[in-house]
């Protein structure tokens, strides 16, 4: 009994660090996270250090973090990120119309897919994320193939609806397939109208 005891710590003890490396984050266009790592936003707190652990439970809008606790995922521990207010983050300049968005892995986790949302045009940037301020519609779907990421990055080009002008947040999900969790980003834009590049949703494959 000792035996398989000691066997089952020591497989413990292996896969935790393998599971705490898997995480990732939204590099371009900047997440509000990874632009407190780079001191772009600051008074972030722990969040500045490891900007690729914003995972909470998958599921999102049905499930997933609760509202206000959104751009955390429900975490305690960054509770920083879900200030939200007109002015307090840093924003990224886009315009409607074709994007590609740049994940970055610290490694890889079997994935279900990536889903992309964005703020109701009229929400109000002075209360903490809600379902409510989102369009629950995701505007991008990217499947994940049941796989882990080939490499370190996976770029995915959607389209940021034509409808949508001034401050909103694109939050994205990425959505695990093999646990109950999913990372969450969230991105802070300023965007400026235009004609739509390309009107359908296109989705690249990481897995080729």
């Amino acid at each position: 009994m000792k035996r398989i005891s000691s066997r089952l710590i020591l497989m413990l003890a292996l896969a935790a660090p393998l599971a705490a490396q898997a995480h990732g984050y939204i590099d371009a266009p900047k997440s509000r996270a990874f632009m407190c790592k780079t001191q772009e936003n600051t008074a972030c707190g722990a969040i500045q250090y490891e900007p690729q652990s914003v995972e909470g439970p998958k599921g999102f809008p049905a499930a997933g973090p609760a509202d206000g606790t959104i751009a955390a995922g429900g975490l305690a521990q960054f509770s920083e990120l879900n200030v939200q207010t007109p002015t307090r983050w840093k924003k990224v300049a886009l315009k409607t119309g074709a994007l590609d968005f740049s994940w970055y892995f610290t490694a890889g986790h079997m994935t279900q897919d990536w889903r992309y949302y964005i703020t109701k045009q009229g929400w109000d940037p002075s209360q903490k994320l809600s379902r409510d301020a989102f369009d629950l519609q995701p505007f991008c779907i990217v499947k994940g193939g049941f796989a882990p990421p080939s490499n370190s990055h996976a770029t995915h080009r959607c389209t940021i609806p034509a409808n949508r002008s001034g401050y909103h947040v694109i939050l994205s999900t990425w959505n695990i397939a093999d646990t109950g969790n999913a990372f969450y980003q969230v991105v802070d834009a300023q965007i400026q109208g235009g004609a739509a590049v390309n009107p359908q949703k296109v989705m690249i494959n990481p897995f080729k």
